[in-house]
């Protein structure tokens, strides 16, 4: 504690002016504060900041009480009026500065502003000095609630609490209220606090099941055990936001709300949520749906209460109609099961005929696309799909084109299903189902975008024929190996292999770069025309950029050397050397492991890996040397092969 000398004397004379800046809440605290700070040090009094009364000796009290009135009365005229009244009861400045750090300094607030701000800045009309001014301006903010720090620790926190705000920047408009809850709590939560409690809300959360209520679905309140209304639905219970319990949503939770007028004393026996109308008024609805005319109209109806439940099937052309309020199919082979009960539903056909629901089942048209309680009525000659019950479960959108039909889901922009036209109809089709039903095996497939798109994988590629080169030198297969994450001793990354097809003979040579690739290739050209007397006539490589460097291909050019490539993403088209730089990098390996010779040796152990392997029988070769086919008159040692990485014993000649 800083105490003056025994003679205070009195703060500035007449009205000073801390800032010009009041504050107004939190959006400006932080730059408020450091003004007060700033001007409180320049008076010598920054100790009234942060002790209280009761710290001063008792000689010195009455004139620091005296002189802290004074100062707070400054930090009074410092504060917007709209909020004085929020401190104004507080009369000394330790007590008025910690009042208003608690209430204006939720660093995650601000910090979601300057986020959001800076996420969503965009030029538009403003011309390029605004336009940078303002990046500038939010530059200083973002800087101003995440100051830099060299401390670890620090920095862990500041990381946790950006990506915190960028998670509740990036949420759906539906999860506002648990956004505002997270910013609006008293204490900031951590990163993996914000992400468990998103992931219980997710898990309670599920899309419209057979027990969901929309516009085009009227439920009648009964106590029958008929029928599938009621809470009997096969979803996940929703979850509230507001008390946390399961059942109903913050926008039906009575605690908030309080109870509607025909719900003040529920009933003990199960009812349904949504709007209750009597029974009779039920089937005027009922018949009333059965006289509209639509194209194909299907109305499911109950003596009882009871929900028009929708979904689709899997197997055949499926039409998507807007004038069905009901998923329907009369074959019994697209059906995965089928339930019956004695509360089916009467369906309404479009010639005004009528006939009786023989069960409801789970159908799966698509992959993407389950649906329950499909209606099984063996009269229908149509599977038929209800717009209306497809967009709101699957919270999805319908987009249709002269040739195609698009079923999105609205949340993930996901691609749920891809249908066509066909003789003024949308059909929803996969092929590849319909082969699994014996009365559909014959039939020909319509082609589907999605499932191609969804089954494509690459075409195999065929075994290669004997269709070797007939003599040395004709073919040159070549590969880069590399980088080794371990440079060798003498500070090689990378080697490069040239493969004869004829004799499978390689050659290899260690590298520091690939930029030393066409030096190498021309000394290992020279090699072969000096040798063999032997011009190379193809070179076969991969897509690298060393191969296709201007003097690589000008030095191909003049040579009348032809340059095969593979394509892109095809490293199968140059398998000779793929294949080859494996046997010689395991090869390579096994030595290591076996001799316990460090990893910093790989250079020589690749090397020695592949005087061997250009020694052994090859099975390409059936069972020939390489060696053989080339030096048909060298032996294969000319010193007799050593253990890689024995100890080995040199005789020194120099004197003493």
């Amino acid at each position: 504690m800083t105490t003056k000398s025994s003679t205070f004397s009195s703060v500035i004379s007449g009205s000073p002016m801390i800032t010009s800046e009041k504050l107004v809440g939190s959006e400006n605290y932080l730059s408020w504060s450091a003004s007060v700070e700033l001007w409180f040090m320049g008076q010598g009094y920054e100790d009234h900041l942060v002790t209280q009364e009761a710290d001063i000796p008792e000689v010195y009290r009455v004139q620091w009480r005296k002189i802290d009135a004074q100062l707070c009365s400054v930090l009074w005229q410092s504060v917007d009026p709209k909020i004085l009244h929020h401190l104004r009861a507080y009369k000394t400045c330790f007590k008025f500065w910690n009042q208003a750090k608690g209430l204006y300094t939720n660093d995650i607030q601000r910090l979601y502003k300057v986020a959001s701000s800076i996420v969503n800045v965009r030029q538009q009309d403003m011309d390029l000095s605004t336009y940078i001014g303002q990046i500038a301006s939010l530059k200083e903010e973002f800087l101003t609630v995440m100051p830099l720090t060299t401390d670890v620790g620090d920095q862990r926190i500041q990381i946790d609490k950006f990506f915190m705000v960028l998670t509740l920047i990036g949420l759906r408009p539906d999860l506002k209220t648990v956004r505002d809850q997270i910013l609006g709590s008293s204490s900031v939560p951590s990163l993996d606090d914000v992400f468990a409690r998103l992931l219980r809300i997710s898990s309670t959360q599920t899309l419209s099941s057979d027990n969901t209520l929309d516009s085009s679905v009227l439920v009648s309140q009964t106590n029958s055990r008929g029928g599938r209304s009621g809470n009997r639905g096969r979803g996940q219970r929703p979850h509230c936001t507001y008390c946390n319990k399961l059942g109903h949503t913050r926008d039906r939770c009575y605690q908030l709300h309080g109870r509607p007028p025909r719900t003040a004393h529920p009933p003990s026996s199960s009812t349904s949520q949504g709007i209750f109308l009597t029974d009779s008024e039920y089937d005027d609805y009922l018949r009333y749906q059965a006289t509209k005319s639509a194209s194909v109209a299907f109305v499911a109806q109950t003596g009882n209460a009871s929900a028009c439940l929708t979904h689709t099937s899997s197997l055949g052309p499926w039409i998507l109609d807007y004038g069905t309020s009901d998923h329907i199919s009369g074959n019994k082979d697209l059906f995965s099961s089928i339930t019956t009960t004695f509360a089916l539903p009467t369906v309404t056909l479009a010639n005004g005929s009528q006939t009786m629901a023989k069960g409801f089942g789970f159908a799966h048209p698509l992959p993407s696309l389950p649906l329950h309680s499909v209606l099984y009525a063996l009269e229908c000659p149509f599977n038929l799909i209800s717009i209306s019950k497809i967009t709101r479960t699957l919270n999805c959108s319908i987009t249709f084109s002269d040739k195609f039909v698009t079923l999105q889901d609205w949340s993930t922009g996901k691609t749920i299903g891809i249908g066509r036209e066909s003789q003024g109809l949308y059909h929803l089709t996969l092929p590849s189902p319909a082969k699994m039903v014996p009365s559909f095996s014959s039939l020909s497939s319509l082609a589907c975008e999605s499932y191609q798109l969804g089954k494509h994988t690459r075409v195999s590629f065929p075994k290669r024929l004997n269709n070797r080169a007939k003599s040395p030198f004709e073919l040159v297969h070549t590969d880069v190996w590399g980088p080794c994450r371990t440079a060798s001793t003498l500070g090689f990354q990378y080697f490069v292999t040239f493969t004869d097809d004829y004799s499978r003979c390689t050659w290899l040579f260690l590298m520091k770069n690939r930029a030393e690739l066409f030096s190498i290739f021309q000394k290992f050209y020279a090699e072969i025309q000096t040798q063999f007397n032997i011009s190379i006539r193809v070179l076969r490589s991969d897509n690298a950029r060393e191969y296709f460097s201007a003097p690589f291909t000008s030095f191909m050019s003049q040579h009348g050397i032809i340059h095969q490539s593979s394509y892109a993403h095809t490293p199968q088209q140059n398998g000779v050397a793929e294949r080859k730089n494996r046997h010689l990098v395991e090869t390579a390996r096994t030595l290591l492991l076996h001799s316990h010779v460090p990893f910093r040796f790989w250079g020589d152990a690749v090397l020695t890996a592949c005087y061997l392997i250009n020694r052994m029988p090859s099975s390409a070769l059936h069972d020939q040397i390489p060696h053989s086919l080339l030096f048909l008159n060298q032996p294969l040692y000319f010193l007799s092969p050593r253990v890689f990485g024995c100890t080995c014993f040199v005789h020194i000649l120099t004197p003493g």
